[in-house]
């Protein structure tokens, strides 16, 4: 197990290097000077070369790249300007909205998505089965800002349960911080738990032909135990897939969000970032989302070597 855990940790050494690369190229080519940004339309040219020189704008984009690599390698993606503070200071004081904006979005999908696809499979064909669908199809389809736009206006604006927007932290309570998150949290886990629920159904139906199942049939195996016991585990994995890849969709994805429900998290950062050019900032948040994407598809892989032997030995 430990050389099939090395394996895959040294596979993602060629893929952070070139995204690394990608990113900062990206964010340099793009049209616009911070410097001419931050000092704005009546600053004089001397002015803006000397910002850009404290900032390193005017050495080579290699040795530029190679002296924003050596630092990202060890923690320091640089200093933002316009924020007046480290980037990794910065991205630690809007991360904890954002994770937890995120881990709520997934509790909520799974909490809809994994009993709906069980119920769904198990009355394949019925009214059951067509009326879940649908309402998956509704959840891939709307766009979440929408949806968070309606739930505003049904929860807090019309109901007044919660709280039309904003951000409370834990320190102020775990119920405070809830309702603040539950409006952005459902709008942000619809989509993912329509997804999640139309793998559960598919893969549990494939889960039901299996010759396994009519065996435990044929042997008096309760329906709980069936279903519970011998097929959601095996049909556990492409679920699993899905959810690894859905927590780190949750994280690129919540910028939205943040901003319909202003809460001060990383999607709220990297939208002033792009408005105000702060590549600096741009470039660790996209860093930083990339590296948690393959650090959590590198965590599905481990469990899948935990579940199943044969991933091991392949």
């Amino acid at each position: 197990m430990l050389s099939y855990i090395v394996k895959r940790i040294l596979a993602l050494i060629p893929v952070l290097a070139v995204v690394a690369i990608v990113v900062f190229s990206l964010v340099h080519l793009t049209p616009g000077d911070p410097a001419s940004v931050m000092l704005g339309p009546n600053a004089t040219s001397d002015q803006v070369e000397a910002l850009r020189s404290e900032m390193g704008l005017d050495r080579p984009l290699v040795v530029q790249f190679f002296a924003w690599l050596g630092g990202a390698l060890t923690g320091d993606l640089g200093y933002s300007h316009f924020m007046g503070a480290a980037v990794a200071s910065v991205l630690m004081d809007h991360l904890g909205p954002t994770l937890s904006l995120a881990i709520l979005a997934e509790v909520v999908a799974l909490i809809i998505a994994i009993p709906a696809g069980i119920i769904a499979a198990r009355r394949r064909g019925s009214a059951v089965d067509q009326g879940f669908m649908a309402f998956s199809l509704l959840g891939i389809s709307v766009p979440s800002f929408l949806l968070g736009l309606f739930l505003m206006l049904i929860f807090a604006g019309w109901l007044g349960w919660l709280p039309v927007a904003g951000y409370r932290g834990l320190e102020e309570g775990l119920g405070t911080h809830l309702r603040y998150l539950i409006l952005p949290a459902l709008a942000l886990g619809a989509m993912q738990a329509a997804l999640t629920a139309r793998m559960t159904r598919s893969s549990m139906l494939d889960v039901f032909r299996a010759g396994y199942m009519k065996t435990a049939l044929a042997k008096g195996v309760s329906e709980r135990s069936r279903v519970y016991k011998h097929g959601l585990k095996n049909a556990s994995f492409p679920i699993l897939t899905v959810v690894g890849q859905s927590i780190g969709t949750l994280i690129a994805g919540a910028a939205v969000i943040e901003t319909v429900f202003n809460i001060p998290g990383i999607g709220q950062l990297i939208v002033n970032s792009v408005e105000r050019r702060d590549f600096m900032v741009i470039q660790g948040v996209v860093l930083m989302i990339t590296v948690s994407y393959m650090l959590i598809n590198l965590l599905v892989d481990i469990l899948y070597g935990f579940l199943d032997p044969r991933v091991r030995l392949s």
